[in-house]
């Protein structure tokens, strides 16, 4: 049932919200206004990572606040973003750290910085791919029901074939391309792993043509995949790196990781944001990190990826609405032959809170927190609107 709140028609109608008013959580559910416990497959949309209430979070801001500094403007120096910027880069390929308020900011931010970088302005993406609603990050999503109201789109973004080798040879040039953009694991395009020889192959011919190659793991980064960055499973490195989601335990942060050879084209004042990195949201996303870059944490992930992922199987097994199964760690999508939809509708009936993505396929994404026997719970659930 969905509940009237006052002042919720004053909100801009740019969301179809549905089901209950939820007015607290408590570690992998979602608690109603009458009570009613939800058991919660979507993170979020992969932001809870920690479930709701944990301890690191709440402590993280408890000492935040103490602090008196929630803002001071990127005019001055605070310590959390710089420990933060120690702390992503120590843990990856990457030699500097750029922050933001959200995952597309930060691939409009990575697309300008290769600009810069290469003197070039041509972008590619992929078939399948999402990297946020802004207009050079609506023109590399291949969603054309979003881009249709907001033509003309940013110019010299091209959306290729996945997997295409001769689109790809063709498409991307030492002329024109400053960088290629791609999700190892397409998360709004139906939870799709993108295969680690295709990465290999654009990281080579964008190292033969001049190429920024930009990983988006917005939404697949930081411990969804079962290792901290998505990429780590393939053998491929990218130049610049896109995170947000998780990144801040549920506060607004975006973040482009960035090579030295990237962050030497760029000086002060060509790119800024006022509030990406602050004392309040740095000092949780400090936390956050430490937390899931635990191996103990990562193996947990891994394991319960692997439980999930068998739980789907069988479901797939006994169900002729299910066409394939397919994800990674503790990121899953289910193609059904029928529309999604309903089937998400029939889960939240039952108190289990689960994704689309596209019009066929459901989409999981509970807190890296959960246990096998909550994810058994949602298992039934699923088997039982499947049937």
């Amino acid at each position: 049932m969905t509940a009237t709140v006052p002042g919720a028609s004053a909100l801009l109608g740019l969301y179809a919200r549905v089901g209950p008013v939820f007015t607290g959580g408590e570690g992998v559910e979602l608690i109603a206004e009458d009570g009613t416990r939800y058991l919660d497959f979507t993170s979020g949309i992969a932001v809870n990572a920690l479930g709701y209430g944990h301890p690191v979070i709440r402590d993280a801001m408890t000492r935040a606040l103490d602090t008196g500094l929630i803002h001071v403007s990127n005019l001055f120096r605070t310590e959390p973003g710089e420990v933060l910027a120690a702390e992503l880069t120590g843990r990856s390929f990457a030699d500097q750290a750029f922050f933001c308020n959200s995952g597309a900011e930060a691939n409009e931010a990575a697309f300008k910085f290769a600009r810069k970088w290469s003197r070039k302005t041509g972008i590619v993406a992929f078939s399948h791919s999402f990297h946020g609603r802004l207009f050079a990050s609506l023109a590399a999503t291949d969603h054309p029901e979003y881009q249709r109201p907001f033509l003309p789109l940013t110019p010299g973004v091209r959306i290729l074939p996945l997997g295409d080798r001769a689109a790809a040879e063709a498409g991307i040039t030492a002329e024109e391309t400053a960088a290629v953009i791609i999700e190892p694991v397409q998360g709004e395009g139906g939870v799709r792993p993108v295969a680690d020889e295709w990465l290999a192959f654009l990281r080579q011919l964008c190292d033969e043509r001049g190429v920024a190659l930009i990983f988006d793991e917005v939404q697949c980064g930081l411990g969804r995949t079962g290792t901290l960055f998505a990429h780590e499973q393939t053998g491929v490195t990218p130049d610049m790196l896109t995170l947000a989601k998780p990144l801040a335990g549920g506060l607004p942060m975006g973040a482009v990781l960035v090579t030295d050879a990237i962050a030497s084209a760029l000086a002060a004042g060509d790119h800024a944001t006022t509030f990406g990195g602050g004392p309040l949201v740095a000092s949780v996303a400090v936390e956050v990190v430490k937390t899931i870059a635990e191996p103990d944490f990562l193996a947990s992930v891994r394991a319960r990826g692997e439980h999930l992922g068998s739980g789907l199987a069988r479901i797939a097994k006994a169900s002729s609405k299910i066409k394939s199964v397919r994800g990674r760690g503790l990121m899953w999508g289910v193609e059904l032959s029928v529309p999604a939809a309903p089937v998400v509708g029939a889960a939240r009936d039952r108190q289990l809170l689960v994704l689309s993505a596209g019009p066929n396929v459901l989409r999981l994404l509970p807190p890296l927190v959960i246990e096998d026997a909550d994810l058994d719970r949602g298992l039934a659930v699923l088997a039982e609107v499947l049937a």
